[in-house]
Formats: C-alpha cells, sequence, structure tokens
C-alpha cells in the first residue's frame, strides 16, 4: 500500500494557479470551431493512447470518453468496440455541439449519447462504464484527488482507466520566457506523474501504470506558438491571471526572451505527455504501489 498521505494534488497547490472552470468553459467554447485544425498535437496523443488498448484484453458493454472535445476519439471507441454504448462527456456545450455533428457524419451515431459535466463531479450513477477514456483533460481539473475517486466511482468492478494528461515539464520554455519579462501567472503548472500515481492508489484503482512520452513542436515564431494555444482553448485559465490584454511592448519582450530557446532556425514548444491506467478491483479495496514502467503496459 503506498505510504503517500491522504492530500489532495491540484493543479498546482497555489490557489493562484489552480484553474479557473468557467474561464476553462469559456476558452473552449470559443476554439470549438476551429479546435480540430489545430489539435495536432492532441489527435497524436489521442491516436497512440487508443493503440495502448491493444494490451489490454477488454469487451466493454459501456465507454465513457472523459473530455471528448470535438470527439475525436469516438469514432475510434465505436470501431474497436462494435457493440459498445459511448458517452461523450465535456465540460463545454460548444465542443460537444462539434461532437455530435460529426457523429451525425458516421454510422456510429446510433451508438453515442452526449452529456455536458465536470471531471470532479460526475453526473453519472455509479458502477456503470467498463471503460472509461480521457485524452489530455486532466490539467485542466482542479483536485486530481476528486477526480480519480470520481473515476473509480462510475467504474464497474473489473473496469479501466486509461488517460493522458500533461506533466511538469510541459511549455517550460514559455515558462521561462515569460519569467524574463514579469513575475505573472502566465503558464499553468502541470502535477508530477508520480503523485498523480499516488492519487490513484488513494482512491482505491488496482495496478496503477504511469510512464511519460516528450514531444517537441516548433515554430517560426513565438506569435506562432500563441495561435495555436488561443486556438486549442489552451488559454491561461489560472485563477491569479493578470487580467485584461497583454501590451504589446510585453509581448514584443516575450518574443526577445523565448529567441535564446531557438535550434535550427525554430522555436521549440515541449509538452511532457503522462499515460496512466488502473483497473477497478473485481472486490474488495485495492492494494499496490504505483508502478511507473511502460514495459508493464506492453506486457498486459
Amino acid at each position: 500500500m503506498s505510504t503517500a498521505p491522504q492530500t489532495d494534488v491540484r493543479s498546482p497547490a497555489d490557489p493562484d494557479l489552480r484553474p479557473d472552470k468557467r474561464q476553462v468553459r469559456r476558452a473552449f467554447d470559443r476554439a470549438a470551431a476551429g479546435y480540430d485544425r489545430a489539435a495536432v498535437l492532441q489527435q497524436e496523443v489521442g491516436t497512440r493512447l487508443v493503440e495502448r488498448l491493444d494490451y489490454v484484453r477488454l469487451a466493454p458493454r459501456r465507454v465513457l470518453d472523459l473530455g471528448s472535445g470535438t470527439g475525436l476519439l469516438a469514432g475510434a471507441l465505436a470501431n474497436r468496440y462494435p457493440r459498445a454504448r459511448i458517452l461523450q462527456l465535456d465540460l463545454s456545450l460548444a465542443m460537444l455541439r462539434q461532437a455530435r455533428g460529426r457523429s451525425r457524419l458516421r454510422a456510429w451515431l446510433g451508438k453515442s449519447q452526449f452529456a455536458a459535466g465536470d471531471a470532479e463531479r460526475l453526473p453519472l450513477a455509479s458502477a456503470s462504464f467498463d471503460l472509461v477514456l480521457s485524452n489530455l483533460v486532466f490539467q485542466w481539473c482542479e483536485g486530481l484527488g476528486a477526480v480519480m475517486a470520481e473515476l473509480r466511482r462510475v467504474l464497474r468492478p473489473g473496469g479501466l482507466v486509461m488517460f493522458t494528461t500533461f506533466g511538469p515539464d510541459t511549455l517550460g520554455e514559455l515558462r521561462r520566457a515569460w519569467a524574463q519579462v514579469d513575475g505573472g501567472v502566465h503558464v499553468s503548472r502541470f502535477p508530477d506523474m508520480h503523485d498523480v500515481g499516488d492519487l490513484m492508489v488513494q482512491a482505491g484503482l488496482a495496478d496503477p501504470v504511469m510512464d511519460m512520452e516528450p514531444f517537441t513542436l516548433t515554430y517560426d515564431t513565438v506569435q506562432g506558438l500563441m495561435r495555436d494555444l488561443k486556438a486549442i482553448g489552451a488559454s491561461n485559465a489560472a485563477r491569479g491571471r493578470a487580467r485584461g490584454l497583454t501590451g504589446k511592448g510585453r509581448l514584443q519582450a516575450l518574443g526577445a526572451a523565448y529567441e535564446g530557446f531557438r535550434r535550427e532556425g525554430r522555436l521549440p514548444a515541449t509538452y511532457e505527455v503522462v499515460y496512466g491506467h488502473a483497473w477497478a478491483p473485481a472486490g474488495g479495496s485495492a492494494r499496490g504501489r504505483a508502478e511507473i514502467r511502460v514495459e508493464d503496459v506492453r506486457r498486459r
């Protein structure tokens, strides 16, 4: 059993850095119409997440796509599990409208249901899903302990949760560049995967496995990076963020600071993508410590 104290891990502990859910919802509502064109990383990571289901033996009847966005994963899940009913749940109603429009163009519309909801307070019955998949969503949640407890609650015995989220090295270049400009909160903080693994154990999930994969996107200018972040709804949603528009002078200072990271003519933006999965115990309480070995995923 993990000896970690029974504490919540937030993103992060400083109240000024916790995400403002209203701002998160507004940002994704605004980004919904053009999201698919800009979400290159999200699509690639989602594809790799679904591919990891190759290593598990599961025939789910009910699947929850948690933080489903525009429905990028739903088609892959419907093709993989043709007998399953899939619930697409998201905080943003505009994203769900995009997902419903996508579903109307596919033969699997009848397999999909849609619901608006918060991952920390799921509007779902207990023990109602055999599989929960979540792609790059948890970084927008305030309390990951609450998320893990909800996942444990809605999973049926023997059910599986598999997810991705961002680790602490994500957008490190942007964070360090802003630090040279001012002392404000401009980039979200992300939890370490070991802390996430401990929370899975504390929530009663069994045999958790965590691993990490780095991705780097490159840009001509820092303005290109900022445009992409806005286009996918990844604006600064921290409660302690500066209100109002960022002035031209500060943006120029940011660009000058970011130039120090230029390599081979391009500006990098690094993302630390964390993968995790765990099971709802078939009976009784879960026991064990979180493993951080990708080999276990592949063997399973």
